[in-house]
């Protein structure tokens, strides 16, 4: 190992080398004209000492520069044998030279930067794991409760239609619940990939907001949730996202208005304005509570309403809100404990593009 540094130190200093014995050789050279010009101005011997004591100054030279460079080189090959966060604090300490620090300082953070991603992508795939574990526990319970009506229904059969409605009702709830998880567990997925899996373009949004009503019309009308919305919009987003963040919104806003009673109403907002344009849902459910505003976009975080509801995984505001980050638009909240909720969306153009560029350069990287 020493001799293999030793040989990698004179490689990296053979110019050098060269260069000494050159000057060596000319200073030779001269004195031997100058000593054929005028015979026995000096002794062959003078010359002799001349070249040995450069040749002996330029190895000492040497000698002492790969002492004092060996511990660097040394905690060099084994960072290469073996890379960690020891062996790169210790070539930081090992750095001699002024190359070899500023080596060493991009090493430093070159090794940071690596160790920040690896936490980021250990913190993502914890937050995944712990998302899937939820989804199956949650998914348990539309199981259970589809299996106790198979049950009963094994043991006695409903006599009448509105029985017979009332279970297929049931069971048809219970399969949207599922089906809904699972929508959120692919989209969770594929939130990864989301530049691989986009298409911005002027959009009507207002198509999409009647294309999700549609979908939720039969737990509207049972739980006497009555839409309404004004007004219409076309920003530039991607539909398919942007239906997964109303689709979202709206699940929400009958989840938590199903418990109060009589009428209630989920009035959809389209502004145009002339450097935004905005999208308010407001409905009239629940509310949230003051001191969960602040955290109702963190992962996981349920709060007061999706404990008491017993339904809820944290996820889904999480990832609208994700959504519309990564689309360039602003998601955002106001609440009324007991009266409602109202969620704005904001389309700022500036912001789309900038994800459009960023986009085309690693497809075009690609």
């Amino acid at each position: 190992m020493r001799w293999l540094l030793a040989a990698l130190f004179i490689r990296d200093r053979l110019i050098y080398v060269v260069t000494g014995l050159v000057i060596i050789g000319i200073g030779a050279c001269l004195m031997l004209l100058e000593n054929a010009r005028n015979p026995g101005l000096m002794e062959p011997s003078t010359i002799t000492y001349f070249v040995a004591a450069g040749a002996l100054l330029g190895v000492l030279g040497l000698t002492v520069d790969y002492i004092r460079q060996r511990p660097y080189y040394t905690q060099l090959r084994k960072a290469i044998d073996r890379s960690d966060e020891l062996q790169v604090n210790a070539i930081n300490h090992s750095a001699v030279t002024r190359e070899q620090q500023l080596v060493a300082r991009l090493f430093d953070r070159q090794n940071s930067a690596y160790l920040n991603k690896l936490g980021t992508y250990r913190r993502q795939q914890e937050l995944h794991n712990h998302f899937v574990l939820q989804w199956v526990h949650h998914m348990k319970t539309p199981l259970s409760v589809i299996d106790l009506l198979l049950q009963e229904t094994l043991k006695q059969m409903p006599s009448t239609e509105e029985e017979q409605k009332v279970l297929i009702l049931s069971l048809h709830e219970e399969s949207d619940r599922m089906t809904r998880g699972l929508e959120m567990l692919l989209h969770t997925a594929r939130l990864d990939k989301f530049e691989m899996d986009l298409h911005l373009k002027k959009t009507p949004l207002h198509d999409i907001i009647r294309d999700v009503l549609i979908a939720h019309k039969r737990l509207c009308i049972r739980h006497t949730v009555i839409p309404q919305f004004h007004g219409e919009l076309w920003p530039e987003t991607d539909k398919k996202w942007m239906t997964v963040v109303i689709n979202q919104i709206v699940s929400n806003a009958i989840k938590y208005s199903k418990d109060k009673q009589g009428m209630k109403h989920l009035i959809f907002h389209l502004e145009q304005q002339a450097t935004s344009s905005t999208l308010s849902v407001t409905d009239e459910g629940s509310g949230i509570v003051p001191q969960d505003l602040p955290r109702i976009f963190d992962p996981f975080f349920t709060g007061e309403n999706g404990q008491s509801a017993g339904e809820s995984t944290g996820m889904g505001l999480y990832l609208a809100k994700q959504i519309c980050n990564r689309l360039g638009h602003k998601l955002s909240v106001t609440s009324e404990w007991g009266v409602g909720t109202t969620f704005t969306i904001t389309f700022e153009p500036h912001g789309i593009h900038i994800l459009g560029d960023k986009t085309g350069k690693d497809l075009h990287a690609l």
